[in-house]
């Protein structure tokens, strides 16, 4: 807060300097680092295509047994809210049509104007930077659910300095994605309120000024600290299915109404050309364009655009990237790259080709042609100019100014969300108090920064320092292929059978009972307190039996029992090596219905029909076996079976 609070005096105080001095550091960065955000973006999407492909997409964001917390339209609502929704509604009619207006390349107001402003479009909006908040959310979902580190940014320098990240690096680095979120969140309520403000003026003449705004800040960070007080599934999940409804409601009022054949065929061809494209684009400096004086031309236009959003997109990933995370727990990681990076893209490029491609035929065939002349005037405007050009105008100008307003609300809370879990320590069962703490700060940083005229320094703050933070986020990604070559070689090595199964007796002299004992326990289904009472008169025992000798030989061990008996789990620690968990725990399962007459009981009593198993779980998860049956020699045979296949994976490692 200190730090946040000397930004803001700073720029209020001494608005000329700061002014002045941010912007300064926004064109060095452009001039001199231009090179080096497009070569990281195009690593970043590299990174993301290749655990698409690679072996290491089945592996989980958390333990190998866990399941997603979220359906998939519940997911796919608040990627979309969190990312970029408010971006849509204030770029999605005025970014195509500016550059149809003064394209890099093209004639402007041409054909060819009109197939680069969509391509440009596509390449700014599309998979580039959502692969930048997939690799971010990535290594935070990877690092904080399969390896138990906290849910903060710092767990991503994990691989390359171990458990110093509890240190002063450790607190630097979440002390810069609290403040970056923060004004962040900020810079973007400051200027968002100007479109709010601009379609309440156009709809009912509400007057544009400073204080109208700021009551309008008021009145989205009172709804987002109640969303967020309320929590991520009644107030942040709600609220995102809520838009992700009225945007499709939006997007099939304008494709239906408005050109569909046209639009249709103009969204295959801007997707192929932007696919075939992808690569050159990518890489595109402009070098051998001339450099104007003035700053205009390709390069001009490079850093006014391109690096511009390069910049925005890095700078947005931590507080995107961790409320990802969030909400991802339980998918695979190519599941989470192809939903995080495919599914949203398409949508946005779809909303864009409706809503770009139709302002610039309005303005191709003399439809509404002052439209490029308003939207060079005022961006904010663009958006309900256009939509006054269709029928119920008034109506769907109110649709559009409640979804900027809800849009707004999920960005809030989302990044409030964010912001207390990492001054939590990635803890979300938060006081309500500090929840409420940091969303009203974000309103109140954003209202001194417009009544002071300092939010264009601080976007500029905000763009030149996702430098060093990309810097940072290579180096994270370094760490992350690390930790999944070491996760792929673990895997190799526990296919190996490295010693016999622990025998079965079949004699009926043996503790078991023989073999009618055995295939007593394959038809009869065990009830919870049968194996709780296994775990703690047989697993317990082995376990600590097994602790016992291993401190005999000098080792580190614990053996842990939840309160309820329903877990117990030895810990071999291994010093500076990847410790050894081997634990059983008591799970119920829906009973299966073998015959006809199962089938019937099981619908008469679904709710007690269950069996309980003590399953075996590692510290990658659950292993998919059960113990109950085994003799006290037998677990710990098992123990020894997995402890041996666990040093032979760190043998492998060297």
């Amino acid at each position: 807060m200190i730090i946040i609070v000397g930004l803001v005096l700073f720029s209020t105080f001494f608005k000329p300097e700061a002014a002045g001095f941010f912007s300064t550091m926004k064109t060095g960065v452009q001039q001199y680092a231009s090179w080096f955000y497009i070569l990281t973006v195009a690593i970043l999407l590299s990174l993301v295509v290749f655990v698409i492909v690679s072996r290491y997409g089945d592996i989980k964001l958390g333990p190998d047994h866990s399941e997603p917390d979220y359906s998939y339209g519940s997911w796919f609502a608040m990627l979309f809210s969190a990312g970029m929704g408010i971006g849509l509604m204030f770029y999605g009619v005025a970014e195509p049509v500016l550059h149809y207006m003064s394209p890099p390349m093209a004639e402007p107001g041409s054909i060819d104007a009109a197939k680069e402003a969509m391509r440009v479009t596509f390449f700014h909006w599309g998979l580039h930077a959502w692969a930048i908040y997939a690799v971010v959310a990535m290594i935070l979902a990877y690092f904080s659910f399969r390896h138990g580190l906290p849910l903060t940014l710092r767990s991503a320098l994990y691989p390359l300095i171990g458990k110093k990240i509890y240190g002063p690096i450790g607190h630097m680095v979440d002390v810069f994605a609290v403040v970056g979120t923060v004004f962040g969140v900020a810079t973007s309520l400051g200027l968002g309120v100007e479109q709010v403000n601009a379609g309440l003026n156009h709809l009912f003449g509400l007057p544009k000024t400073e204080w109208v705004q700021v009551g309008l800040i008021i009145s989205i960070t009172a709804l987002a600290t109640i969303s967020v007080v309320t929590g991520l599934d009644a107030g942040i999940r709600r609220l995102s299915e809520l838009n992700l409804v009225l945007a499709f409601l939006l997007l099939m009022f304008v494709l239906f109404l408005g050109p569909t054949l046209f639009l249709l065929k103009a969204y295959v061809q801007n997707l192929g050309a932007y696919l075939s494209n992808l690569v050159d684009m990518t890489f595109n400096l402009y070098t051998y364009q001339p450099v104007e004086n003035d700053g205009s031309g390709p390069q001009g236009w490079l850093g006014d655009w391109t690096l511009f959003y390069w910049g925005w997109w890095i700078s947005w990933s931590p507080f995107v990237g961790m409320f990802i995370a969030r909400i991802s727990r339980g998918r695979s990681l190519r599941e989470f790259a192809l939903g995080v990076m495919l599914v949203p893209a398409a949508f946005t490029l779809l909303w864009m080709t409706v809503f770009g491609d139709s302002g610039i035929q309005m303005i191709a065939d003399n439809i509404f042609p002052a439209l490029g002349t308003e939207v060079q005037k005022d961006a904010a405007v663009a958006l309900f100019q256009f939509l006054e050009q269709f029928p119920w105008s008034g109506v769907v100008s109110s649709i559009a100014v409640l979804m900027v307003v809800v849009f707004f609300v999920t960005s809030s809370d989302s990044g409030s969300m964010v912001v207390d879990m990492l001054a939590s320590g990635g803890h979300d069962d938060t006081p309500v108090w500090q929840r409420v703490f940091w969303a009203s700060s974000e309103g109140i940083v954003a209202i001194a920064l417009m009544l002071a005229g300092g939010l264009k320094a601080l976007q500029s703050a905000t763009i030149a320092l996702a430098l060093p933070f990309s810097l940072v986020l290579l180096v994270a990604c370094v760490g992350l292929l690390r930790s999944l070559k070491v996760e792929g070689i673990r895997k190799l090595s526990f296919q190996a059978s490295l010693a016999p199964p622990p025998a079965v007796h079949m004699g009926h002299s043996t503790p078991a009972g023989g073999w009618k004992a055995r295939l007593r326990g394959m038809v009869h289904f065990p009830g919870k307190a049968r194996v709780l009472q296994y775990v703690a008169e047989v697993a317990a025992p082995a376990l600590q039996s097994v602790a016992e000798e291993l401190r005999g030989h000098g080792l580190k061990v614990e053996v842990n029992e939840s309160d309820e008996g329903d877990r117990v789990y030895l810990t071999v620690d291994l010093g500076q090596e990847m410790d050894f968990v081997y634990g059983v725990r008591v799970r119920g399962y829906t009973r299966p219905s073998i015959s006809m007459r199962q089938l019937e009981y099981s619908k008469r009593k679904a709710e007690s029909d269950r069996y309980y198993r003590a399953d075996v779980f590692l510290s990658e998860g659950g292993q998919d076996y059960d113990l109950m049956g085994f003799t006290r020699e037998q677990v710990i045979g098992d123990v020894l079976d997995q402890y041996e296949k666990h040093m032979h994976f760190l043998h492998m490692m060297r």
